[in-house]
């Protein structure tokens, strides 16, 4: 320690000396200077990089109370206008759910509750309910009970459902069947009602309402029930549907539709066709003349002109008894007048091409003409079939008679399609040996008869169809084992494996291993639309918002053109006729994905490529789908069976509809009517989805020495083995290996394991190939006969209960 000559220590600086920040005072201006300096002037250093100036916080409060304030307005606004002369009036749907409700008595109880009211019934049903003490107006329209296509249509566009309860029943078989396709559908706002109620003891009606409320709580559990059988009950149900919230449903709301109030049709020059003329109310979306229409179970049509007329359901403030609506404005104006509105333009109106014309240059293609289709089937129609039958078998019987031509072509018809000429060609050589077995026998118990595939139709069975049974039982067992043993299929030993799976390819991964969407498609991808990108086209599309044409709430006339005269015959009163407008492009044909849900009540089992019956969105056709797995990976696997332990994706030919929209699939009968199996919605528009279907080659170890093992049963000749040798083998516990060699020629196989093989395994090669859905697009679709029963599905026994253990 250092010491000073006065006897004092003396401080040295170390290396930790603290040195503190000096206080630069008079460098910076203090918040409140600057704010006094600025005087509401913004620098141009606040401004953000979207050019919007920086707020305050209280300015930003104002500004946020001023927005919400906005839109309270034009919400209530929009909500005192609903239903009013800025509006169409609310469309009520009235649905009974039990067998004997008389649902013309509800309608007249509702239009006479009130009496300033003004009532007005067209030609096709529609009941108009003017009420001057809601401002608001109403339609009533009731489905006739039991057609289900008529229910449903109605309900697409309905604002509001009236659904009626039995004070007796409450809700039958039918209508939990009923309420089951509308929730698929998509269900608008509902209110419940019970009526006749008043017809039972008063001491009883607290207690029937307990228990009908406790019956829709399992589907409405916020909704209540309410009595409709006097004038005051009637004018409650009457507030509580203009009161009532709408429930948005994003297929009506994005598109223009409109329900038909009155139909007139016009001769053209071609006699099946005439020029149809629908008037009613627009709804949704603005209509231009320029676009395409789609009428439910007819297809798509173009607009000459829309007409403007006045309305004919105003809301009448005057109380003159014993005159309607349309007495007092014919009376004031004298005529109603009736101007147009838009004239189509033929240079911006929308094609009805659905299909790309392929082009000859491009490669060959060779389509039937109209006239060789009908030589084809007249050909077919009159087709007879030389049998052998035993004596004294009648030409009806001789038509059941199944000859070994007719069990291999039944064979084939199960296949797949990529597979049915190797299967032709096995089938050929069986017909072939079978027809020399046959001549070595004894010819004096058989004759010679010619049939036709007809047979004696008057004396078919239409109870009872063995060879459906028959068909049903086989594809029951079909499942059953697709189920058990998922794509095990079996090597033929008569024809080469090369030869019969030479269109499948061996993957090292499903998952990452490439594939080209462009190689080997089909003819018939050129002749569909394709994007570049859909889910960009498809944002685009439903954000435009049409601004010229027919806005919603006008009543207007289309003038639609070159419609089937057979429509004509289909428009009755309460049967509904919905006009829908179409999207750009929505008119064109693609390959849809749609994703569906089977119904856990139905247990039939669905093939892929089976005839089934689509309500998508506002279309309605049939096809026959192929299904695969909903995956997020590049590729995904072909099923042969809808499955009911989840979600599968539906892949047919069809127009492009963007989603969201609902889709509904039923099966049809032999009788005609229809079961409802699955529901969904549309999952996109996509050609290069690749749907990749996996067969697998089952072999058993022979001899096994650590890694090396000798298998069999996988294939049956030498050159088999040498062709596939590339393709990684795989085993059930989980070993991988490869072929090293063939040994002899009767398929015996030396491979090479990861490690050690056990005796019980079994090795496997998966083989890959793409699929496609055959163009099988049906638009016309018969409705199911009128039934007020619910189908019933019935359980088939398979006969596989050694499968059960």
């Amino acid at each position: 320690m250092n010491m000073a000559a006065d006897g004092q220590e003396t401080h040295h600086s170390g290396a930790f000396k603290q040195s503190n920040k000096k206080h630069k005072h008079g460098q910076h201006k203090s918040k409140g200077e600057l704010s006094k300096e600025q005087k509401g002037r913004v620098s141009i250093k606040t401004l953000s990089k979207k050019g919007k100036i920086a707020l305050s916080r209280q300015e930003r409060r104002n500004q946020a109370q001023q927005h919400r304030r906005l839109k309270r307005d034009e919400a209530l606004n929009k909500k005192r206008s609903r239903g009013g002369t800025d509006s169409p009036p609310f469309l009520v749907v009235v649905i009974p759910l039990c067998d004997g409700l008389d649902t013309n008595e509800v309608i007249a109880l509702l239009n006479g509750c009130d009496g300033a009211a003004t009532t007005i019934t067209n030609a096709l049903g529609i009941s108009h309910l003017s009420v001057p003490r809601f401002k608001q107006r109403f339609s009533f329209t009731a489905p006739p009970s039991g057609d289900l296509y008529a229910m449903l249509d109605a309900a697409k566009v309905a604002d509001f459902l009236l659904f009626l309860h039995s004070p007796s029943e409450g809700m039958d078989s039918y209508g939990e069947y009923c309420l089951s396709c509308l929730f698929a559908q998509g269900l608008p706002a509902c209110v419940h009602a019970v009526h006749g109620l008043k017809d039972l003891p008063l001491k009883k009606h607290t207690e029937i309402k307990k228990l009908l409320q406790k019956c829709i709580e399992k589907r409405f559990p916020k909704d209540k029930v309410h009595n409709l059988d006097t004038d005051q009950e009637g004018i409650l149900v009457l507030r509580q549907l203009g009161s009532l919230k709408m429930a948005p449903l994003y297929l009506r709301d994005k598109r223009p539709h409109m329900l038909a109030e009155e139909v007139t049709s016009e001769p053209t020059e071609n006699s099946d066709l005439v020029t149809l003329k629908v008037s009613g109310f627009v709804r949704g979306q603005a209509l231009s003349v320029n676009g395409l229409v789609h009428i439910p179970g007819w297809g798509d049509f173009q607009m000459s002109q829309i007409d403007a007329p006045d309305d004919p359901y105003p809301l009448n403030d005057s109380k003159k008894k014993g005159k309607t609506a349309m007495d007092v404005e014919m009376s004031e104006f004298g005529e109603s007048s009736i101007r147009v509105l838009e004239r189509a333009d033929r240079g911006q109106q929308e094609s009805l091409q659905c299909e790309v014309i392929p082009d000859p240059m491009e490669g060959e293609q060779t389509w039937p003409t109209e006239e060789e289709l009908a030589e084809a089937d007249a050909a077919q129609k009159n087709k007879a079939v030389v049998k052998r039958v035993p004596k004294g078998t009648s030409e009806y019987q001789a038509a059941w008679i199944v000859d070994s031509g007719d069990e291999n072509e039944d064979d084939d018809d199960d296949d797949d399609d990529d597979d049915e000429a190797d299967d032709a060609m096995e089938a050929e050589e069986e017909g072939s040996e079978s027809e020399d077995e046959e001549i070595h026998e004894d010819d004096e118990e058989f004759v010679t008869m010619t049939v036709t595939d007809g047979g004696d139709v008057t004396k078919y069975d239409a109870a009872f169809d063995i060879e459906e049974e028959d068909k049903l039982l086989s594809k029951y067992k079909e499942s059953r084992i697709d189920e058990m043993f998922p794509d095990e299929v079996d090597t033929p030993k008569d024809v080469p494996a090369k030869d019969r799976f030479a269109r499948y390819r061996g993957l090292k991964s499903f998952r990452t291993s490439p594939w080209d969407p462009k190689e080997n498609l089909p003819a018939d991808y050129a002749r569909i639309f394709q994007f570049d990108d859909f889910r960009r086209m498809k944002k685009k599309i439903l954000a435009e918002e049409m601004e010229d044409g027919a806005m919603p709430g006008w009543y207007v006339t289309l003038h639609i053109e070159n419609v089937p005269r057979a429509i004509l015959d289909t428009i009755k009163p309460n049967h509904p006729l919905v006009v829908y407008g179409l999207r750009p492009h929505e008119q064109k044909m693609s390959i849809l994905h749609l994703v569906m849900k089977r119904l856990p009540s139905n247990r039939q089992p669905i093939k892929s490529k089976e005839r089934m019956i689509f309500h998508v969105g506002y279309r309605r056709f049939a096809a026959c789908p192929i299904y695969s797995q909903h995956t997020n990976a590049g590729k995904h696997k072909f099923e042969r069976f809808l499955r009911n332990d989840g979600a599968y994706v539906a892949t047919i030919y069809a127009p492009i509809i963007f989603p969201p929209a609902s889709v509904m699939m039923f099966k049809e009968n032999m009788d005609g009517s229809q079961d409802f199996v699955a529901s969904g919605s549309v999952l996109s528009v996509n050609p290069a989805r690749i749907i990749a279907k996996r067969i697998v080659l089952s072999g058993h170890p022979f001899k096994i020495n650590k890694k090396m093992a000798v298998v069999r049963y996988m294939f049956f000749n030498r050159e088999d083995i040498l062709w596939f040798k590339p393709v990684e083998l795989r085993t059930k516990y989980g070993r991988r290996g490869h072929i090293r060699e063939p040994l002899g020629t009767h398929g015996h196989m030396k491979c090479v394991f990861d490690s050690q093989l056990k005796s019980q395994d079994t090795v496997l090669m998966m083989l890959y190939k793409r699929m496609y859905p055959k163009w099988t697009y049906d638009p016309h679709v018969l409705p199911p006969p009128l039934s007020t029963t619910a189908p019933v599905v019935m359980e088939m026994d398979t006969g596989l209960d050694i499968f059960d253990d």
